[in-house]
């Protein structure tokens, strides 16, 4: 089956084939007289013409593509922030080349490496951790990448992130205004910001509180998954430790405290109260309803997606990283301290 060509569109057009590269490139076609163009255009879809976008890269240097990088494509908390990127790059004539690396370093390396091959433009990752060879690397060869819902210390990267932070203290305080007095928190990976951030930002509130904050009130989960979530919370409750109210890192170890609760024939949160992070997809549809910290998924990617496109329009500009409000969303999972439970 032949193929059209943009030299046949042209010559139909009766245009020379620069104006009709510009004329079908979204990015240059108010170069072009808007009667002009809407002829080439009329032409290209006649003749079943559609540019050849490795051919214009090899040509231009310029893909009009950027690489999206994913830890995990199943976590609900993910999608959202990618259609936030999809919808600033689409009318800007970029696409996204989106790669799922299973948080594997490997993977990602890999990953970069193809993507690179393939002239993309610029990076927008969500696997960053505080400590980051692969990010360094991109950073000192100039690479334009932004990073989103996490940051890292490379401050020549910037970074979309959410108030985690005042995320964790709205949440401590709500417990608190139901009467909770023992609280502990499943934190989530200390090699990334989002669980070193709140895993201090909880302590520093149960501090201003006046409540007890000792480290044993916290347990580091190895990943941020539901099974971590339900070993954490049944070494928690095989502990010492009396408390009436859980604050989790995400509502993925949320999730997971729920399914240890029941375990143990405990009800939440008639016996123990919990609070999510994220507020991602479905979880007001869980039993009971959860009660979160909500981020803006969508705008923290749209906002990625600026940054970059601003990055590429001028290189030279000063890397600048945002950090997003965020809310407390209360529902059915957390309720008044229950006295026995400290009893």
């Amino acid at each position: 089956m032949h193929r059209a060509t943009l030299r046949e569109v042209a010559e139909r057009a009766g245009v020379h084939p620069a104006t009709a590269s510009r004329a079908l490139n979204a990015a240059t076609e108010s170069m072009v007289n808007a009667t002009t163009a809407a002829r080439i255009q009329k032409v290209a879809k006649e003749l079943g013409y559609s540019p050849n976008p490795i051919a214009r890269s090899l040509k231009t240097s310029r893909s009009t593509s950027i690489g999206l990088v994913i830890p995990d494509l199943t976590n609900p908390l993910f999608p959202p922030i990618v259609r936030g990127v999809e919808d600033v790059l689409r009318p800007a004539g970029y696409n996204a080349w989106i790669v799922n690396t299973d948080s594997q370093n490997d993977i990602e390396a890999d990953a970069v490496v193809s993507l690179r091959q393939r002239n993309v433009e610029g990076f927008v990752f969500a696997t960053a951790l505080l400590d980051h060879a692969l990010l360094k690397d991109l950073a000192e060869s100039s690479v334009p990448v932004v990073l989103v819902n996490r940051s890292t210390g490379i401050a020549d990267i910037p970074a979309v992130t959410p108030d985690d932070a005042a995320g964790i203290q709205m949440a401590v305080q709500h417990l608190v205004d139901l009467g909770h007095r023992e609280i502990v928190h499943l934190a989530g990976p200390q090699d990334t910001s989002t669980g070193a951030t709140r895993r201090k930002a909880f302590r520093q509130a149960l501090e201003d509180q006046g409540l007890t904050h000792d480290a044993d009130r916290i347990h580091l989960c190895e990943t941020w998954s539901e099974e971590a979530g339900a070993r954490g919370m049944g070494i928690m409750l095989d502990s010492d430790i009396p408390f009436t109210g859980v604050v989790a890192g995400n509502d993925q170890l949320a999730l997971g405290a729920f399914e240890a609760l029941t375990e143990r024939g405990l009800t939440c949160p008639a016996d123990v109260s919990v609070v999510g992070f994220n507020d991602i997809p479905f979880i007001d549809k869980v039993s009971p309803p959860m009660t979160t910290i909500r981020i803006p998924h969508v705008e923290i990617g749209a906002e990625a997606a600026r940054m970059l496109l601003e990055q590429l329009d001028d290189p030279t500009r000063h890397p600048r990283s945002v950090l997003l409000p965020v809310t407390l969303v209360v529902r059915g999972s957390t309720g008044p301290a229950n006295p026995a439970r400290t009893a």
